[in-house]
């Protein structure tokens, strides 16, 4: 029984071995990784400069409903948005790391 339960895995390490086997892991140098570093601090700096921007404008729209909804639909909508372009950006790192 203790036997068993020693080779026994748990559902995340099959699915992580069935993972590697179609898409195996590739290996990121120093610099990659450094620049993967620099998108994450760049796009978290775009981010946080558009929410602090568009949090000021809804906070002066408090009387306007609309106009505060429209601003709070705007923000998700821009954040979304740098977010897809941040990852484009990495994958475009993994990518040439993967060649």
């Amino acid at each position: 029984m203790g036997d068993t339960l020693a080779t026994m895995k748990s559902a995340y390490e099959l699915a992580m071995e069935r993972l590697n086997k179609t898409a195996p892991a590739t290996k990121l140098t120093v610099s990659q990784k450094k620049q993967l570093a620099e998108l994450d601090s760049r796009y978290a700096a775009k981010i946080a400069g558009r929410e602090i921007a568009l949090n000021s404008e809804i906070a002066h729209a408090a009387d306007d409903v609309e106009k505060e909804e429209s601003l709070r639909d705007q923000l998700i909508s821009e954040r979304k948005k740098l977010q897809a372009e941040l990852e484009a950006a990495k994958e475009k790192v993994r990518d040439a790391a993967a060649k």
